[in-house]
């Protein structure tokens, strides 16, 4: 069985839907919860599951320091996939280097849309709506250098109301990324996913 590892900054919503998802399935291990700073709502998750936490604490290493560790770590334990679900922090090229074509990213808008550095969390919503677009949604994509420029996996797309907050819209487009993130682990996990440069087949 694959092993992976799940990457959050928040709550740990996206993180529980893969949970969730695999207690069901079983499709894959959930070997470390890699968290981007102490006391946030993902950890709390993870010890409830027995699943051990890294986390980045600033006060006693730097970025560079942590990814290191994280990554001696993951590949001393035969980690083969990486999860970001609601990542915060940049990934610097070198990480990504080590997990080639092993790290996937859930951003909440339909890529290449409102995308990029800077667009992250309610941030994204708010621009949705500003820019008055009638659909929106969430994009599951592969991790490279550029910022949410890898190539995408799955998407799925959210109608927005005339009424909507960014706030309605996130919690909308939050309901799919539920769906979404797991399903496109466990394809991950069954080798079901084959990329071609920027193309991405999924393998029946």
């Amino acid at each position: 069985m694959k092993k992976i590892a799940v990457f959050a900054s928040g709550g740990g919503t996206d993180f529980q839907s893969i949970i969730d998802a695999n207690e069901k399935e079983n499709f894959c291990e959930i070997a470390y919860l890699v968290a981007s700073k102490p006391e946030i709502g993902a950890i709390a998750r993870a010890e409830k599951h027995v699943i051990q936490p890294l986390v980045f604490d600033k006060t006693t290493e730097t970025k560079g320091e942590f990814y290191a560790r994280v990554a001696a770590t993951l590949k001393a334990a035969g980690v083969e996939y990486i999860v970001l679900a609601g990542w915060l922090l940049v990934v610097p090229a070198e990480f990504i280097r080590e997990f080639e074509n092993a790290i996937i990213n859930i951003h909440p808008s339909l890529i290449p849309s409102f995308c990029g550095m800077g667009f992250y969390g309610i941030h994204v919503h708010e621009k949705a709506i500003e820019y008055g677009v009638k659909l929106s949604g969430a994009t599951v994509h592969f991790v490279e250098a550029d910022v949410d420029g890898g190539a995408i996996i799955m998407q799925r797309a959210v109608e927005v109301l005339p009424d909507d907050s960014a706030e309605d819209l996130q919690q909308r487009i939050l309901k799919e990324e539920h769906k979404m993130l797991p399903q496109c682990v466990k394809l991950l996990c069954q080798g079901k996913v084959q990329k071609e440069g920027r193309v991405v087949r999924i393998l029946e």
